[in-house]
């Protein structure tokens, strides 16, 4: 059977039908072209690529062009997935208009599908607005939000106490009515994301936010035990960083006393 790209219109489908998205998490050409190859509906070009490809404690120091040259890797390995791409901290949160400059610089010089902001507020609202006006996909994010982790005291699960959960349940519903194709729950108590998932007509994809969203995310790194610290909620599929080391000290071994080459 041909492969053929994925689009928005077969997410919404997805939904519709009740078949689960798939969605990881890229930040150059190799890992882009194997989560391709691997059949994973969406790639997300995350700004989480600052703590992973980068080394930095959080998302928070990320700029818009370090985002545009992953992409741009990124893109070179896709072929079939849908490619969405976060905006990073501060680069719309000013207004929308630069919100669409900023998207508008990832969607040319990198060739994404989407972009995703974090939060709902005012601003975000309008700026999702005016990029849909535009013709830009937006992919909303509620819940846990990695750029306003100093705020939140840390990486804490959100919407844990009624006030809170009200709060992330009418953030979801303001951006599904601003135009967003779909939504990431992250760090949220399950029945909260049932809830969302349930009054939501658009795509929800959860990140340590239970069984119930329309679609499952996690940072490819900590999929491949490559993280020196992974989230509670990430499961791991292997252990490559393990693997790694040994096959590098074999080799320097091999070098070492002369068996190689």
């Amino acid at each position: 059977m041909v492969r053929r790209p994925v689009t928005l219109p077969q997410l919404q489908q997805k939904k519709q039908q009740g078949e689960p998205i798939t969605m990881l998490t890229a930040w150059d050409y190799l890992w882009a072209r194997l989560l391709d190859a691997a059949g994973v509906d969406v790639i997300l070009v995350g700004d989480s690529l600052g703590m992973v490809a980068l080394g930095y404690q959080t998302t928070l120091p990320v700029t818009l062009d370090q985002m545009i040259h992953h992409a741009q890797a990124v893109r070179r390995g896709v072929s079939h997935s849908f490619l969405v791409c976060d905006l990073p901290f501060l680069s719309y949160q000013e207004s929308p208009e630069q919100a669409l400059r900023s998207a508008g610089r990832l969607i040319k010089e990198a060739d994404v599908q989407a972009v995703k902001m974090e939060g709902a507020s005012p601003v975000v609202q309008a700026a999702t607005r005016r990029l849909v006006e535009a013709g830009i996909p937006v992919l909303g994010h509620v819940g846990l939000l990695p750029q306003q982790v100093h705020q939140l005291g840390g990486w804490r699960q959100q919407g844990n106490t009624p006030q809170g959960a009200d709060a992330i349940l009418a953030d979801a519903l303001a951006l599904a009515e601003a135009g967003a194709f779909g939504i990431i729950l992250e760090h949220i108590p399950a029945d909260l994301a049932q809830q969302i998932t349930a009054k939501l007509k658009i795509p929800t994809i959860g990140i340590g936010a239970g069984p119930h969203c329309d679609g499952q995310v996690l940072v490819t790194a900590d999929v491949l035990g490559l993280s020196p610290q992974v989230p509670p909620f990430a499961k791991g599929y292997a252990d490559l960083a393990t693997q790694a080391i040994a096959a590098f000290e074999r080799y320097c071994q091999d070098v070492k006393s002369r068996q190689f080459p």
